[in-house]
């Protein structure tokens, strides 16, 4: 399994407030190009953020469902982007240094991304995350600072 770490100069409810509008989640994930709905009560387990992946007009239509929320500390999301697979994306919120320790757990889960082995997968899988945390920090940041 992946594992990267950001630090944010935010707080963890700060950049909860972000996880928690589905509506956001195709400004900071990477791959991600528009959100198509998202479904009440987001991110209470059992809701998704139906999304859309890849470049236009080459789209993957498909969901994010949650597996696991705790406010403020954990997001575990089941991603899926049909026909190349899914996986398992957890996010882990910590106070750190008066800012927000962000951590993602990530790995393939289902489908033909699962034949690519890991010596390759996870390098790459760690340099998305590394620049989805980046993002995700920016705009816990920005939004912290335009309140």
């Amino acid at each position: 399994m992946s594992s990267t770490v950001w630090h944010a100069d935010c707080s963890p409810h700060d950049v909860w407030k972000v996880l928690a509008d589905g509506w956001s989640l195709a400004s900071w994930v990477v791959g991600a190009s528009r959100i198509r709905a998202v479904d009440p009560g987001w991110p209470q387990v059992g809701t998704s953020v139906h999304h859309s992946v890849g470049p236009w007009p080459l789209v993957i239509n498909d969901a994010s469902t949650v597996r696991a929320s705790e406010p403020d500390r954990h997001l575990l999301l089941q991603a899926r982007a049909w026909p190349t697979g899914e996986a398992m994306v957890d996010l882990l919120l910590e106070p750190d240094n008066g800012g927000c320790r962000m951590t993602i757990r990530e790995d393939a889960s289902a489908g033909p991304a699962r034949l690519i082995p890991p010596t390759v997968r996870h390098p790459l899988l760690d340099v998305r995350n590394k620049e989805a945390l980046r993002r995700l920090a920016l705009i816990a940041e920005g939004r912290r600072r335009d309140a």
